[in-house]
């Protein structure tokens, strides 16, 4: 296995036999510029989730929203989220 350095540490690349993995971080919105990213978190989520609802979730652009949701939520409040959307009580507006 070996790690590249792209000289910002903003992302490594992560080989595995044939499969090659790329490993980002959230890149910088100037929306949130402090370093609490919870609410950038939850921003990306709605936005996620709105996407896909007016795009369905094939859309390209859409992962764009999930890649940042997935690196900066944690995936116990991800899976609440989802399951709230199912049942109807998630309070966000989508």
């Amino acid at each position: 296995m070996a790690d590249t350095d792209n000289g910002d540490n903003s992302a490594a690349c992560v080989e595995s036999g044939e499969d090659e993995f790329r490993l980002e971080t959230a890149p910088f919105d100037p929306r949130f510029p402090n370093m609490n990213q919870t609410k950038h978190c939850y921003v990306s989520f709605l936005d996620y989730q709105r996407c896909i609802k007016a795009r369905g979730e094939d859309y390209a652009p859409c992962q764009y929203f999930q890649r940042v949701f997935r690196s900066l939520c944690p995936n116990s409040w991800v899976a609440k989220w989802e399951e709230q959307i199912e049942a109807g009580t998630f309070a966000g507006r989508i």
